[in-house]
C-alpha cells in the first residue's frame, strides 16, 4: 500500500466510504491508541486533584439567608419611587 499525505479531510472522505461494520472495526482499532494517549496526558498532571466541596456548604460562611419577609420589604423600598424616578 502506498503512503499518502493523511489529512483529516482525506481520512474522513475514506472513512465515509466504509460499510458500517468496517467503520466499527476502524473505531475499535483507533480507540486503544486514543486511550493510551489519554492515560499519558492524565498521568502527566503535576497537581493532585482537590476534593470537591458540597454545594450545601459553599455558602455556609455567609450566615443565615434573609427571610421572605425581609426580601419583600427591601423590594418594596427599592421599587417604591421607581415610577417617579423614570419621569
Amino acid at each position: 500500500m502506498e503512503l499518502q499525505n493523511a489529512s483529516l479531510q482525506n481520512v474522513l472522505h475514506l472513512a465515509k466510504q466504509l460499510t458500517p461494520i468496517e467503520k466499527v472495526q476502524l473505531i475499535e482499532r483507533i480507540v486503544p491508541d486514543l486511550e493510551a494517549h489519554l492515560e499519558v496526558v492524565d498521568t502527566s498532571r503535576t497537581s493532585p486533584k482537590l476534593p470537591l466541596r458540597s454545594v450545601y456548604g459553599l455558602c455556609a460562611d455567609l450566615g443565615p439567608a434573609p427571610s421572605a419577609e425581609d426580601i419583600d420589604d427591601i423590594r418594596r423600598e427599592i421599587f417604591e419611587n421607581f415610577a417617579e424616578e423614570k419621569k
